[in-house]
């Protein structure tokens, strides 16, 4: 009777304390692996999203080009980006009107004349890109 009741309880039996403590070293050894591709994630996305932008432009700068030459003009650029006024682009100061369908609304864009500056919230170095309506180049 002992011996059956012994054969019973060993079959129940859970895990070690060892067995846990392993398995908890290993899922801190697999997230100590895997922080550094999470560290600079926001300064990956704000560079993507300041990329994405001015590739925008420089397209829209391009179809303006293309739709003077296609009416029959000299294929001469817009002579400016938008109208807003030097400053924060925002809701009521939206930037890139006259080159991209729907126009840049976020505070990191702001304007200074021809100047256009993109501050990263994250952190990184601002970047600047000048309008050139001579050239069409941003």
């Amino acid at each position: 009777m002992n011996n059956k009741l012994h054969s019973i309880r060993k079959a129940e039996g859970g895990f070690t304390l060892i067995e846990l403590v392993l398995v908890i070293a290993i899922l801190g050894i697999l997230a100590v692996a895997a922080l550094p591709s999470f560290i600079n994630i926001v300064g990956n996305a704000e560079t993507s999203a300041r990329d994405g932008v001015v590739g925008g432009v420089r397209t829209g700068i391009a179809n303006q080009r293309a739709l003077n030459v296609a009416q029959g003009g000299a294929g001469t650029p817009p002579a400016v980006l938008d109208g807003a006024a030097n400053g924060a682009c925002g809701a009521a100061n939206q930037c890139f009107t006259g080159v991209l369908q729907t126009p840049v609304e976020e505070g990191r864009w702001s304007k200074a004349g021809l100047a256009y500056t993109f501050t990263p919230t994250g952190g990184g170095a601002a970047s600047t890109y000048t309008y050139v309506p001579a050239t069409g180049a941003f």
